[in-house]
Parts: structure tokens; C-alpha cells; sequence
């Protein structure tokens, strides 16, 4: 199958009102990009920098599928920490209904304690939290009734009505072992970001040989389980939203098609790109420079 490419819309890069997020969104339809992500954050605050918060990731991806009518829609990725999970779940369904089928649930455990003490939400022992979560989300998902009683989460003969066409697809965003244990036996797509790779194919080729051993661990076939890479693109090194460092260099417009198919050779299915400046006019550059606008 040939490469799919997503692009990431603002997140707290700047501040975005939502006449541009929807004309970003259709910029991107219109270049031919396969999907759009938005970030699932609260707060950040205490690096350095001012005070800054994004929009609510769900109702914007609502608003999103609202306003696209071809692209994949996800959070990249939601915090299971910030909603119980069978209203996760509950959420999960709806925006896929809302999208015509076009919704991917991205999820992780979160790791910004900032956004969880400010807002009042338990983020103590993350994996295990997550792991009973986990469990009753993609049992709901799977039109199965789940009742269990954890530490942390239960749920009592739970159902969704009314009942999703489909199962949602998941995809987990984590590198972590024990992560990878609980969810590759179960998930459709694994996602990393940027750093956790070095934006670079051979070091994607690299971990992608691990995940391919967790995924054969986990009693399935490597190919049951796509892999996502997010790249940093810096279209524009003045703007300065996200900036190139020695561990993480970021790649130009003019080199993107070439990494790409480097991306495809070292077994990425997707890649999702992370734009600075995340702006129309480099979502219109990024459609041209990466290929897809030819294809």
C-alpha cells in the first residue's frame, strides 16, 4: 500500500481561532493529505515559557469531521486520564459516527503532570491506570458489555447505544515496554513522535525492528499492526514554533519526498507531519514538496 501522509493542526504553537483551524482542515483535503491530528492537552506552563492551553481536543475534532468530507480524523493522542473510560468510549463512537467512519482513537497514558494537578485529575501510577482503562474502552468498542471491578475503574454490564457501525480502530502512541505489552495485542496502528526517533529513517528502521519483536511477542503478525512516524518539517526555521536541535533535526520542504520514501523503505505505513510554522500556507507547501499533491 502506498505511504499515507497526515499533517498535525496548531496545538499551542500560537494562538488559533477556529476559522483557521477550518481552513486548514480543508487545505489539507484539498492538497490531498490523508488526515488531520490535533493535539489532547490541557495546560502547559513552568518550562520558561508563558501560560498556554489548547482547544479541547474532542469537540474540536467533532467540528473538524463537520467540516471535511475525505481525511482521517484522531488525537494524537487523547489522555485516557482526562475522561472515565466507558465515556471515552462513549466519545469514541460518536465522533466516528459524526466523521462517516473516518475517526482513528490515538491514545497514551499522558505525561504532563502540569495539565492533571491544575485541573484537579489523579495521574498516580499512570500504566496501571491506563492498563484497566484500556480494558473496558476497547471492550465497549468491540460491542462486548464489560463488567469489572478495578482499582481505579469499574464498570456494570456498560453497552453503547446506540450501537457504532464499526469498531473504532486504536492506535497507541507510546515507545514504552510495558505500554507495547498491554496494547499490541490488541490495537490496529502504533504511532511515535519526532524524538522518540530522531526524525531520522535509519533510527525509524531501528525501533521499528522492536516493535515488529513486541508485536510477534504479543501472538500477532507483524503486519496487523501499521506503523505511524510524526516528522518535523521546518518549512519556515525564522518562525521558530518548533526548532531543529542535534538529536532531532528537522527536515526541509525541499528533502521531505526523499525522506519520506526513506521513511517507506525503513517500514513506516504513515507518516504525520509536524509543521513549523503550522500554518495553511505550509500545509499548501508541504501538500506540493511531499508529493501527494501529484499523486
Amino acid at each position: 500500500m502506498p505511504l499515507r501522509v497526515g499533517i498535525q493542526l496548531p496545538e499551542v504553537e500560537r494562538d488559533v481561532r477556529w476559522p483557521e483551524y477550518a481552513a486548514m482542515a480543508r487545505a489539507a483535503e484539498q492538497e490531498g493529505f490523508d488526515s488531520i491530528w490535533v493535539g489532547d492537552h490541557l495546560l502547559y506552563r513552568g518550562d520558561g515559557r508563558p501560560e498556554r492551553g489548547p482547544w479541547e481536543a474532542w469537540t474540536l475534532l467533532a467540528a473538524l469531521a463537520a467540516v471535511t468530507q475525505r481525511v482521517t480524523l484522531g488525537p494524537l493522542v487523547a489522555c485516557i486520564g482526562f475522561h472515565p473510560p466507558g465515556l471515552l468510549a462513549k466519545m469514541a463512537a460518536t465522533l466516528d459516527e459524526v466523521s462517516g467512519g473516518r475517526f482513528v482513537f490515538g491514545l497514551g497514558a499522558g505525561w504532563n503532570k502540569t495539565e492533571f494537578r491544575a485541573f484537579g485529575l489523579a495521574h498516580d501510577r499512570p500504566v496501571t491506570r491506563f492498563a484497566e482503562s484500556f480494558g473496558i474502552i476497547r471492550g465497549l468498542l468491540a460491542g462486548e458489555r464489560p463488567s469489572t471491578e478495578g482499582e481505579f475503574f469499574r464498570a456494570d454490564d456498560a453497552v453503547l447505544l446506540p450501537a457504532p457501525h464499526r469498531r473504532v480502530p486504536l492506535m497507541i502512541g507510546s515507545n514504552g515496554p510495558r505500554m507495547l505489552a498491554l496494547t499490541l495485542p490488541h490495537v490496529d496502528a502504533w504511532n511515535t513522535w519526532y524524538a522518540g526517533y530522531g526524525n531520522s529513517a535509519g533510527q525509524f528502521a531501528a525501533l521499528n525492528e522492536q516493535i515488529t519483536d513486541a508485536v510477534l511477542a504479543a501472538g500477532r503478525k507483524s503486519e496487523e499492526v501499521r506503523r505511524s512516524a510524526c516528522v518535523l518539517v521546518v518549512v519556515d526555521p525564522a518562525a521558530g514554533e518548533r526548532s531543529s536541535t542535534p538529536e532531532t533535526p528537522g527536515v526541509s520542504p525541499e528533502r521531505l519526498e526523499e525522506h519520506l520514501r526513506e521513511l517507506a523503505e525503513a517500514g513506516a505505513d504513515e507518516v504525520i507531519l509536524v509543521a513549523s510554522p503550522i500554518t495553511e500556507r505550509s500545509i499548501r507547501i508541504l501538500g506540493t514538496a511531499s508529493g501527494i499533491a501529484r499523486s
